[in-house]
């Protein structure tokens, strides 16, 4: 049994605030990798979805 089970990033609560830091520093490593740019002022929901993406893209994560 999952303890801990992912919450899909369209239900966070706090998803429409502004990306964390650690979420920013992360997404230029991938997009650098992807050869793709970050875009300005991404949500926490939105910099997850696509911290997901390029991490399919790039190989790296799961």
């Amino acid at each position: 049994m999952d303890r801990n089970p992912e919450k899909d990033p369209r239900e966070w609560t706090t998803g429409d605030e502004p990306m964390t830091g650690p979420q920013e520093s992360y997404l230029h490593t991938l997009a650098q990798e992807a050869g793709e740019e970050v875009p300005a002022e991404l949500t926490k929901v939105e910099a997850s979805q696509l911290i997901d993406r390029l991490q399919e893209k790039t190989g790296r994560g799961r």
